[in-house]
């Protein structure tokens, strides 16, 4: 963007900063800008360095980003921290550090015949200075994963982590302050005012992670600069149980992928499709599952506590309505004990006959409760689906190529995971992001470095070149070129 813009936010937006804040958030753009209109993006040497001493700082700090993560949330087991957070930012930024030299090569492409023997190709350039609105709900991860992309793409990165996770927030500041110079990588801290004047700044790219109504305002706020968005958003994504998939198999890995993280997860399974009259069986088989799972909860280092008070009542307030409107609940709690709300241990909650007005179907629930709903052939849970705004993932369990088939080919979905949850999304080499209501835009391996790069077109003309035909003055030469041009 052109210096005479690059302006900070001002009215309301700006105004609601404390003094102190809007000082940092002035100073840190500054600084980013200052760099770019110095060096430019980061070199190929830099931006391999810099992956790599980011690796080596994960590492180093992982036992105080786990700690500080669980005192965060209340109570987060250690294990998902460092299998969610932990290895899947170590494999992004390895993954990025592997490949980015292969992604950032010049592509050759054809020349038009009036102008050979020119020559063209396709550069991927670095955006400039990028902005990054990471949330609470997998801190380490959905901070380091973009940044990681975005600086192998060489670009120069302001990052808002959430002020749901302060303790985190402050280790990453910390962090990557050992790794980068405050020109490359700034990290601006503070509540909910701050991430609004990160919206409304002038950057080159912004890349927001979080819920489909926040989406909304930072896509509106953005559009006042002309700035290009990435929404990492939700949505209700539904598990779907093909007829003749083992009932057993199928509860169990929805219950995985339902209760790591509690259900605060983007891509936790929100509801599921199972055959009509089969629903106490899927009951019953998921309470299972959990037992072996989770064999207690108030005490279990393994299941993760409610982000904070306000998420555990709106939970609650989910179960109670559906409940109220007819449905029917199973609070799975395999050794019965009495869980104390202050610890927000929320038990592993089923409903059924639950009504389609009742708010859990109308919400992304992002907690441990998981509705049922009945259907009587697969045709109809493409109809169901296709009623709700686009989901982020979508999960089939099928071994039947024929239903395979006719349920992707008539549903979009950001990401699909076939008789398994969650495992489209640790894969790096594919691309993750939404469609429609659950995103724009994606990241995740080469696609993330494309989302930081401009495909920039480079053209460069012989010497001697048949474009010297098609210039003024015209005349009949130009009129028969054209004829044979346009036959």
């Amino acid at each position: 963007m052109a210096d005479a813009v690059i302006e900070f936010p001002t009215g309301q937006v700006r105004q609601r900063l404390s003094g102190a804040a809007d000082k940092r958030l002035h100073t840190a753009f500054a600084q980013l800008r200052a760099g770019w209109r110095r060096d430019a993006g980061l070199s190929p040497e830099r931006r391999d360095e810099a992956l790599d001493h980011l690796g080596r700082a994960l590492v180093k700090y992982q036992a105080a980003l786990v700690e500080a993560v669980s005192q965060d949330f209340g109570s987060r087991s250690p294990h998902e921290t460092r299998l969610a957070d932990i290895h899947a930012s170590l494999s992004a930024i390895r993954f990025a550090q592997r490949h980015f030299r292969r992604w950032m090569r010049p592509r050759r492409v054809g020349v038009a015949l009036p102008f050979l023997p020119g020559r063209a190709r396709v550069q991927r350039v670095p955006l400039g200075v990028v902005g990054i609105i990471s949330p609470w709900n997998y801190p380490i991860q959905l901070a380091l994963v973009p940044l990681a992309a975005a600086i192998a793409a060489g670009n120069r990165v302001l990052l808002k982590p959430s002020e749901r996770t302060p303790r985190t927030s402050s280790l990453l500041e910390r962090l990557l302050a050992e790794v980068f110079d405050p020109s490359e990588v700034a990290v601006v801290t503070g509540d909910v005012d701050m991430a609004q004047a990160v919206t409304h700044l002038p950057l080159d790219h912004l890349l927001f992670t979080g819920s489909t109504g926040a989406g909304r305002q930072v896509m509106r706020a953005a559009s006042d600069a002309l700035v290009p968005v990435t929404l990492e958003l939700g949505g209700k994504s539904p598990a779907i149980i093909g007829p003749g998939y083992d009932l057993e198999q199928a509860a169990g890995r929805i219950a995985v992928g339902k209760l790591l993280n509690a259900g605060q997860t983007c891509i936790a399974p929100d509801y599921v499709l199972v055959p009509r009259g089969r629903e106490l069986e899927f009951v019953e088989y998921f309470e299972r599952a959990v037992t072996r799972l989770y064999p207690r909860l108030g005490d279990n280092p393994d299941y993760t506590s409610i982000i904070n008070d306000a998420q555990y009542e709106r939970l609650l307030g989910l179960i109670d309505d559906a409940r109220r409107r007819g449905a029917h609940a199973r609070f799975i709690n395999p050794a019965g004990e009495a869980l104390e709300p202050a610890r927000r241990k929320l038990a592993p909650t089923l409903l059924w006959q639950v009504p389609e007005e009742a708010d859990i179907m109308r919400q992304e629930i992002f907690g441990p409760v998981l509705p049922i709903l009945p259907y009587t052939a697969l045709e109809e849970t493409v109809g169901i689906v296709n009623s709700r705004p686009r989901p982020l993932a979508l999960y089939l369990f099928s071994h039947r190529t024929l239903d395979v088939d006719f349920v992707l080919a008539r549903t979009r979905a950001g990401g699909v995971t076939l008789n398994d949850t969650l495992l489209h999304a640790a894969q790096d080499a594919l691309p993750f992001g939404g469609i429609g209501e659950s995103g724009m835009g994606a990241y995740h391996g080469e696609a993330g470095f494309r989302t930081f790069s401009h495909e920039q077109p480079i053209f460069k003309a012989s010497r001697f070149s048949a474009a010297r035909l098609i210039r003024p003055p015209y005349g009949d030469r130009i009129d028969r070129i054209l004829r044979w041009f346009i036959r």
